[in-house]
């Protein structure tokens, strides 16, 4: 039953997000192994919205570390923990609260015992900066427990980025990257040596802009319309800047088209946006009020219509709606 629920649920979190972004593309997919333990590690710059995308386009069903705060309440624990999520416990939850972070590492090994795999976010926290932060120890200690358990376990860390064209919107582009796998056992006697060269693998396929002009270069790429999901197309623009500078203009018509049909999923999420003091969680808000609201207002509206004879009319106004949400499109940012 577990199982078949989980299907499910991964079905329609990956047509919603199909739906929530323009184009998704994922670059490497051949460099994830098959028949092994795999720990990935990645770039964490847009919340939940990371996790999804990972855990149903990676073709892996993998099991992931998520802050504790959110297994506060019993029902949402116990729904986290059937999607395959395991929280860990950072110093703001508590000193004494860290001390169960073993447990967290030893179903983590469990799982790549088992032959399973893990996404570990290896920055440690989430931000919307274009760039790679340093990295955390947690899945370090990870790979080495587990190797140390079971030497001869057949483990790989496999690096991989997710890159935004604008991390709050929809209508908006949004690229995987995989990269080649690590060999850990190369590693296992020193955490700052795995920790270093999980690093070096990933930094090339995350968009970098660096911190010091770090909104002027962003202004200066968005001007100029170069694809922020892109490594090559960014480097290349910021080594060779154009002396002079252009205004792209941004798409407006198919977007407030778009909020015009869902006009109250739109207002919904403009009660709830003052509430949402992070950044990187914009897009989960949204993705989520999207995902509930969008087949009940669908729905209500079809049926209010129908009831006073007007199907004709719901139809035809369901079909622009849809229409319009597969065809909407934002800048970037």
């Amino acid at each position: 039953m577990k199982y078949i629920v989980n299907e499910f649920l991964r079905f329609i979190v990956k047509l919603a997000l199909k739906v929530f972004y323009k184009k998704i593309i994922i670059v490497g997919k051949e460099n994830i192994p098959k028949d092994k333990s795999i720990l990935m590690v990645s770039n964490h710059q847009n919340a939940l919205i990371d996790p999804l995308l990972l855990a149903t386009l990676s073709g892996l069903k993998p099991y992931y570390l998520t802050r504790a705060s959110a297994f506060k309440h019993p029902f949402v624990a116990k729904l986290l923990n059937y999607i395959q999520m395991i929280p860990i416990y950072r110093v703001r939850d508590g000193v004494k609260n860290m001390e169960k972070n073993q447990e967290t590492f030893d179903k983590s090994v469990r799982v790549l015992l088992n032959g399973g795999s893990m996404l570990i976010f290896g920055e440690g926290s989430h931000s919307t900066r274009r760039n790679l932060r340093p990295m955390k120890k947690g899945f370090s200690r990870i790979a080495i427990q587990a190797l140390e358990e079971n030497p001869e376990l057949d483990l790989v860390i496999l690096p991989v980025a997710i890159n935004y064209s604008n991390h709050n919107h929809s209508g908006s582009k949004a690229r995987i990257t995989f990269g080649e796998v690590i060999d850990p056992k190369i590693h296992v006697a020193n955490f700052e040596s795995m920790i270093s060269a999980t690093y070096s693998a990933l930094l090339p396929l995350v968009v970098d802009i660096p911190e010091e002009r770090y909104d002027y270069d962003l202004q200066l790429l968005i001007d100029h319309n170069i694809d922020l999901t892109s490594t090559t197309e960014v480097k290349r623009f910021l080594e060779n800047r154009p002396a002079k500078n252009v205004q792209f203009k941004k798409p407006y018509l198919r977007n407030k088209l778009m909020k015009l049909f869902h006009l109250p999923i739109y207002w919904i999420w403009l009660w709830f946006a003052p509430k949402v003091k992070d950044e990187a969680f914009i897009a989960t808000f949204k993705f989520v009020i999207g995902l509930v609201g969008l087949p009940l207002w669908y729905f209500s509206l079809y049926f209010v219509l129908s009831t006073v004879g007007q199907s004709t009319w719901a139809l035809s106004f369901l079909f622009l709606a849809i229409i319009f949400l597969f065809t909407n499109k934002n800048g970037q940012k």
